[in-house]
């Protein structure tokens, strides 16, 4: 199976319960010894009911870390994460386990690139699209083999020496699939007082079902059945209550706050649940039910549903509770819900710093957000808003953008179905920042007004001035900076009235950006060093990096190359180290405007690459427009304007839907030069008219774009035509 010249791949497919995962991890202990630099496993989540299948990014994510490559390391694009995993692979002989993959385009980012690694995937389909993949299709076992299992699992010392035909028919009750075998058999070897002709009647009790094993699933049941009937009233509990759990996996203190037991206990019926194959650790400290097994345990009957209630609510207060530290811990800036009841009655997570924190909140993400998902199908109205709240800001810096979407919807539903305007009002601006981050400003705007008619209603404050401040950001964003500068200032008002640190920066920050578009780059710089001294005093990291990635755009448009470069790269270290995708973003797009205009165009390109893949992924339409405006002059610049004109064509529509005139004003000088240099001279007379006109209307003489200011547009249409320019 290993051959050092080639990169072996291993696709074994095949239905629930055959024993894909198992054959898997039985050959990588067979050969893991030819792979000396070590074994990664992960769970693709293919075919679990209830979980959608891992992005590609996230699972990168987790071998990255796997692989020794720090958190705030790991970059954030597919791309660069799929490459850096093939760098480190490189030279490498490593065993890889994929299982539970869904399809071809799940895989394929997470296979090395280089010879000398061995990839096992496991799938209930054939993953023929796969190249160079040998593939297995596993069937049920032959009756032999399902002989030697059942004997292996319950120990020939136990077993004795029972008639083959009993053998054969305890093998054919479990309609020779694997799971059933195993479980069959562990309750054979933890009960002394069982024959195995007393395990077979009892099998053949379940006969009317068994008989439907080919089916798949109600063989399973039946097994699981004869399984659950024989665990001890605590351990049915836990295994009932597990299956309940709305999550991908628990770890310990989540288990232990489920059950409503200590530490201890839960790390006794965890391990008691293991040893009978019910429950799996596919790594240290984090169990799940197979996929089969987690749907017999939320059917199981056991205790009512006032019990089943209480321990989920336990969980939801765990999760929530840690949580708020967690993001109190990682972001001590952001905006915190009030306390919701008295504290949880459960052991407490330890969170000594800020990276373990993060690391908290990014390994229990998915269980976070599915325990959100279950308050919004509950009618649980309290935990709903609170679980917004408290992960909007690391949703919004990881640039998970859709869900924190749909994560407010619901508690904005869940606040007006519960009469809390506070909730409601906290939903709307949350909303309306993250339809703003998208590019979605019609909607940001619709947003952003409820909030603050809301929050004038009520007296809130500190939402009123978080509204303002989201709508001068759209103003300002349109090229209204009249109306943008209003709500600035109304922001330092509230903010000076009521000590809101927060606040103000959000207003210079604001009311720098203004001065720089309106040519006033010294007071623009004034106030974004204030804003960047203020955030670093307060660990304000968000607005640090957006105070150093603005002042390398101010430096850039005076053409201070080598000072605003220098902001950038602070900015691009402070993103990567904290994770924030944006402020990534907005580092790569300043830098590849600075190669564009040292004339480093294959660099340049690089970066406006990644950024068009990153910006895509995130759906954050700004930033694409930037990298396609940025591809566009590239193309010119190097002689090819037709590829020139379509990515400053692509530009130009994003820069309508967005409704932000500076940008359409860029693009249509980007497409007017491309059109000139095709020899279309009226179109690009049209685009430069175009150009014009939208920076007289917005009083603006220079764009982020050296090409784009009023003094060159009017040069380029006097040479068309010196009427034109007038």
């Amino acid at each position: 199976m290993w051959d050092a010249a080639t990169v072996v791949i291993s696709a074994i497919d095949g239905m629930a319960g055959v024993g894909k995962t198992a054959l898997a991890i039985h050959v990588a202990h067979r050969i893991a010894d030819r792979y000396p630099d070590g074994q990664l496993f992960v769970d693709l989540y293919g075919h679990t009911p209830g979980m959608s299948p891992r992005e590609p990014g996230e699972v990168l994510d987790q071998l990255l870390r796997s692989l020794g490559v720090p958190g705030p390391q790991v970059p954030a694009g597919l791309q660069e994460r799929a490459g850096l995993y093939r760098t480190r692979l490189a030279d490498q002989r490593m065993l890889i386990v994929l299982d539970n993959a869904a399809t071809e385009a799940q895989v394929a980012p997470l296979l090395p690139g280089a010879p000398g690694c061995l990839v096992l995937i496991t799938s209930r389909h054939r993953l023929t699209g796969l190249d160079h993949t040998g593939a297995l299709s596993l069937d049920i076992l032959p009756t032999t083999d399902g002989v030697e299992l059942f004997e292996r699992t319950v120990g020939r010392d136990r077993l004795g020496s029972p008639p083959t035909e009993l053998l054969v028919e305890v093998v054919e009750l479990c309609g020779r699939l694997p799971l059933a075998i195993r479980i069959a058999a562990a309750r054979l070897r933890s009960r002394p007082s069982w024959s195995l002709y007393h395990l077979v009647l009892r099998l053949r009790d379940e006969e009317h079902r068994l008989a439907e094993l080919d089916a798949g699933r109600r063989s399973v049941t039946a097994a699981l059945d004869l399984s659950y009937r024989h665990l001890n009233r605590a351990q049915q509990d836990a295994y009932r209550l597990l299956g309940r759990h709305p999550g991908p996996d628990i770890e310990q203190y989540a288990l232990a706050a489920l059950l409503g037991v200590s530490l201890r206990q839960a790390g006794r019926t965890v391990d008691q649940l293991l040893d009978t194959h019910l429950l799996q650790e596919p790594v240290p400290g984090r169990y799940r039910f197979h996929d089969l097994v987690r749907t017999h345990a939320a059917g199981a009957a056991g205790p009512d549903q006032a019990a089943i209630d209480a321990a989920l609510a336990r969980l939801l207060d765990h999760y929530r509770e840690t949580a708020a530290r967690a993001t109190a811990i990682a972001y001590p800036y952001a905006r915190r819900p009030p306390p919701l009841g008295p504290p949880a009655e459960a052991p407490t997570v330890d969170l000594p710093d800020q990276a373990a924190a993060l690391d908290w909140l990014d390994a229990e993400l998915p269980n976070l957000l599915a325990a959100a998902h279950h308050a919004s199908a509950h009618g649980m109205t309290a935990y709903l808003p609170y679980l917004s709240t408290t992960l909007h800001r690391h949703l919004h810096t990881r640039g998970r953008y859709p869900t924190a979407e749909v994560l407010h919807h619901q508690a904005l539903a869940s606040a007006r179905t519960a009469g809390r305007p506070a909730d409601e009002l906290t939903a709307w601006n949350d909303l309306g920042h993250i339809h703003r981050s998208q590019g979605r400003n019609a909607e940001a705007i619709d947003d952003f007004r409820q909030a603050l008619r809301m929050a004038r209603a009520t007296g809130e404050r500190a939402g009123e001035l978080d509204a303002l401040a989201g709508l001068g950001d759209v103003h300002r964003s349109q090229g209204r900076f009249a109306d943008a500068t209003d709500c600035y200032r109304q922001v330092l008002r509230i903010a000076e009235e009521t000590d809101h640190r927060r606040g103000t920066l959000d207003a210079l920050h604001g009311l720098g950006h203004i001065h720089r578009r309106q040519g006033r780059p010294e007071q623009a710089i004034d106030h974004l060093e204030q804003v960047l001294r203020i955030a670093r005093e307060t660990g304000h990291r968000p607005r640090e990096l957006d105070a150093l990635n603005g002042l390398g755009l101010v430096h850039r448009t005076q053409r201070r190359q080598a000072r605003a470069a220098e902001y950038y790269r602070q900015a691009l270290a402070l993103a990567r180290e904290t994770g924030h995708h944006r402020g990534e973003l907005d580092a790569l797009n300043g830098l590849g405007d600075i190669l564009r205009a040292q004339g480093r165009y294959p660099e340049a390109v690089a970066h406006f690459r990644q950024l068009l893949d990153l910006a895509r992924e995130a759906r954050d339409r700004n930033l694409e427009f930037e990298a396609r405006q940025g591809l566009g002059r590239i193309r010119y610049a190097t002689g090819d304007p037709a590829i020139a004109a379509d990515q400053h064509a692509r530009a130009l529509v994003l820069a309508d839907e967005l409704g932000q005139p500076l940008d359409q004003a860029r693009a249509h000088d980007g497409l007017a030069h491309a059109q000139h240099a095709l020899g279309r001279f009226e179109s690009a007379r049209d685009h430069w008219r175009q150009a014009l006109a939208l920076l007289t209307k917005l009083g603006v003489d220079q764009t982020e774009d050296e090409e784009t200011s009023s003094d060159a547009v009017r040069a380029h249409l006097a040479r068309l035509d010196p009427a034109s320019a007038e």
